[in-house]
């Protein structure tokens, strides 16, 4: 095959699942309303369960139904026909995938599973099939042909069904009003879930940690607190811990080219009022923003009654991995 052969033969193997996917779309009937349903009452968890490559789709869709607000996960029909169909409670829904609908293993639990009196969802290539007829609901995943040019691999057949176990997590997902904050929860572990849970008060510097003076206080004094914190900056505050201003590297940067005498000079003449706060429960991600947006490295945080609680680099927000 040269070059534009394989280019050719992916083509066509993309059209055709493309295809098949669309077509989906107008199958979507009461069965898919029914399955919904019977996964939304049940009060247990949707036990996903299928043989070869179905199996493979199986476990994906278990994965998502899992990460998207409804507990689930995959068993497989060989390992329950010896021990493991007591993963499986009364108060489960079962999907069933097999494309033949005819599947031995996938056959062969079916009676005990209808003996249980537990729900059962198929996904199959054939309406007619045992396991079709068996089911509550049967959401017909049939294609026209397999991408595969002896029409025996199972591909575009595959696609469907992943496609379709798509749509009834997603569908779910919606029913129940599952946020991103949810989401998150499933995926505490990676980028998106420490953007969608980390708090600023989770990783700001607070208590002794935040450099504060008073207006009343030299210049003089207000450089030795910045040195010691090491932010760059302090906040300025009123007798009453009120935040009234802050004073920055830029601000002094800007007195000296003005040759201000610093030894003269106190807070309430240098500072620069109305500084940029936030509050410690928005989430990291926001303050991440607001930075961008504002050219600004830190954020003051502030609590309900006006005084500094806290201060929040950039650096803390890298550390915490948020970006």
């Amino acid at each position: 095959m040269t070059a534009t052969n394989f280019i050719t033969s992916a083509q066509r193997t993309i059209k055709m699942e493309a295809d098949a996917v669309a077509e989906l779309q107008h199958r979507l009937d009461d069965s898919f309303v029914t399955a919904c349903e019977t996964m939304l009452a049940c009060e247990g968890r949707v036990i996903v369960t299928g043989m070869g490559k179905s199996g493979h789709i199986g476990n994906k869709i278990a994965a998502t139904l899992a990460s998207t607000g409804t507990p689930s996960f995959f068993v497989h029909p060989g390992e329950a026909s010896h021990g493991d169909l007591g993963m499986i409670t009364k108060n489960d829904v079962v999907i069933v995938i097999s494309n033949s609908g005819s599947t031995a293993e996938v056959i062969t639990i079916l009676p005990l599973i209808k003996r249980l009196g537990i729900p059962m969802i198929s996904m199959t290539g054939d309406p007619g099939s045992v396991l079709s007829q068996a089911a509550r609901a049967n959401l017909d995943v049939s294609v026209t042909s397999e991408a595969c040019p002896l029409n025996l691999a199972p591909t575009t057949s595959t696609t469907v069904t992943l496609a379709m176990g798509d749509a009834l997590a997603i569908a779910l997902l919606e029913s129940r009003g599952f946020t991103a904050e949810d989401f998150a929860f499933s995926h505490p572990g990676g980028a998106l879930g420490r953007k969608l849970l980390l708090r600023v008060a989770d990783i700001m510097h607070k208590d002794v940690e935040v450099p504060r003076v008073l207006t009343s206080e030299p210049l003089h004094q207000a450089l030795l607190v910045m040195t010691e914190k090491g932010f760059g900056m302090t906040t300025v505050v009123s007798d009453e811990n009120k935040l009234l201003g802050v004073f920055t590297d830029g601000d002094l940067r800007r007195i000296v080219d003005a040759k201000v005498d610093i030894n003269n000079v106190t807070m309430a003449d240098v500072m620069s009022p109305n500084p940029k706060t936030i509050n410690g429960e928005i989430l990291a991600a926001q303050a991440l923003k607001i930075m961008e947006d504002g050219s600004i490295t830190a954020l003051i945080v502030e609590d309900e009654h006006q005084s500094p609680i806290g201060v929040l680099h950039m650096h803390d927000i890298l550390r915490a991995g948020v970006m």
